[in-house]
């Protein structure tokens, strides 16, 4: 069964599921959460704090919430055309095993607005994960999702 998603128009979108919210909204963003968990990442556990403020500003940024408190994020770059790239993905551990992951990820890559891009992103150790939406193995730790509302061209279409 599929969260609620609800349009919120000009503040974004947010998708309801037993006490969890997901939702697209930066000013609901707990930056102290945000930083702490990727100083201890290993993908961003060298990037500079400033790097990750000014990489939340210019992204679209998703945050999964529990009675307002954030326990998971994820940030797509996008040129809005063509493609999107996903990265920074995390839940807290201790809500992880409970499909807030899941529920992260099917809520981005079936957005209108990212459904018919192509999507990247980089793994050492998700592949299974971003597997079960879409997303094949490319180069190295790479993945790959091919635009998902391609239209079909009939013999007397061009492309």
């Amino acid at each position: 069964m599929r969260p609620d998603r609800t349009d919120k128009g000009v503040q974004g979108m947010e998708i309801v599921f037993d006490a969890y919210v997901i939702s697209d909204n930066k000013d609901k963003l707990d930056h102290a959460v945000i930083l702490d968990y990727l100083a201890r990442s290993y993908w961003a556990s060298n990037r500079p704090q400033e790097r990750i403020i000014k990489s939340i500003a210019n992204s679209d940024c998703y945050g999964v919430y529990l009675e307002g408190r954030q326990v998971g994020f994820a940030r797509v770059v996008t040129d809005g055309a063509t493609f999107y790239y996903l990265c920074d993905v995390f839940i807290l551990e201790a809500y992880q095993g409970q499909g807030l992951g899941k529920k992260l990820i099917d809520a981005i890559v079936h957005a209108p607005e990212y459904e018919d891009m192509t999507g990247l992103l980089g793994t050492k150790d998700a592949h299974g994960l971003y597997k079960q939406y879409g997303f094949e193995p490319s180069e190295g730790r790479f993945m790959r999702r091919a635009p998902q509302a391609v239209q079909a061209i009939t013999p007397n279409e061009t492309a």
